[in-house]
């Protein structure tokens, strides 16, 4: 159990979820997934690694009678997601378990959507963080294959996988995906004019066909540096932070 937490508003308040003090906290990452998964009323969603539940409640909010269920690894992690989806009114299943090792009755279901926001840092060649908290949410410890392999076994046919991850990981993300799911899709996210995307969503679809699109990048920030404390997103990004709006792929 974690005893010191904040509790933070997401949307413009919209959504008010607890996170631990220390340790690993939610930031726009996940905000953005939600916004991108074309998930529609009476579909199933399931998230790996789920942690607070933050981008599984972000949905919910935008995409009301949407069937929730979120996995996550560590329990104290797990229990305020129990606690968040209580307090905010959300319906969702959160099961603690370890996403290689899922337990049997989950194993048979089959999701319309799965999503994740996996570790972003090979710890090969990166240092460990202190808290072991944000240390298993943003260390990895499963090998990104496996979270792949794990989302494409749980997607019913024409289901949506949707990742969030660093621009540097597309290339093993293209690999394991393209060797289970068809139509394939990245959306570079671009911090500032100028600079690389630092982040990429990548989707995909169960028996998907349609030819690989690699989409322009969404701006992030106005400006070319941060000058000032006063916030910089662009339009686009603000109303998907701020107020719910979907992050749409091009069509």
């Amino acid at each position: 159990m974690i005893h010191n937490t904040t509790k933070n508003d997401f949307l413009g308040g919209r959504l008010s979820l607890r996170q631990p003090t220390d340790g690993y906290r939610a930031g726009v990452d996940p905000v953005l997934l939600a916004a991108s998964v074309p998930a529609k009323s009476g579909q199933s969603v399931l998230e790996l690694g789920c942690g607070v539940g933050t981008a599984l409640f972000c949905l919910s909010v935008r995409v009301t009678g949407v069937d929730l269920t979120g996995v996550e690894m560590q329990p104290a992690y797990a229990e305020l997601a129990v606690q968040n989806a209580r307090d905010n009114g959300i319906d969702a299943t959160i099961v603690q378990a370890d996403l290689a090792h899922l337990p049997d009755d989950l194993r048979q279901k089959r999701f319309d959507h799965v999503i994740a926001n996996p570790p972003y840092f090979d710890r090969d060649s990166s240092t460990a963080a202190r808290d072991a908290g944000r240390e298993v949410a943003m260390g990895e410890d499963t090998a990104l294959d496996t979270w792949i392999d794990v989302a494409s076994r749980r997607l019913a046919p024409k289901g949506y996988a949707s990742f969030i991850h660093r621009a540097e990981r597309l290339p093993d993300l293209l690999s394991g995906i393209s060797r289970r799911l068809g139509s394939l899709q990245v959306l570079p996210l671009q911090p500032r004019i100028g600079r690389d995307p630092g982040l990429v969503i990548v989707r995909a679809r169960k028996g998907g066909r349609a030819a690989f699109r690699l989409h322009a990048p969404v701006l992030m920030h106005d400006g070319l540096t941060h000058d000032s404390d006063k916030e910089s997103y662009t339009p686009r990004i603000r109303a998907v932070l701020r107020h719910g709006s979907p992050l749409d792929f091009p069509r």
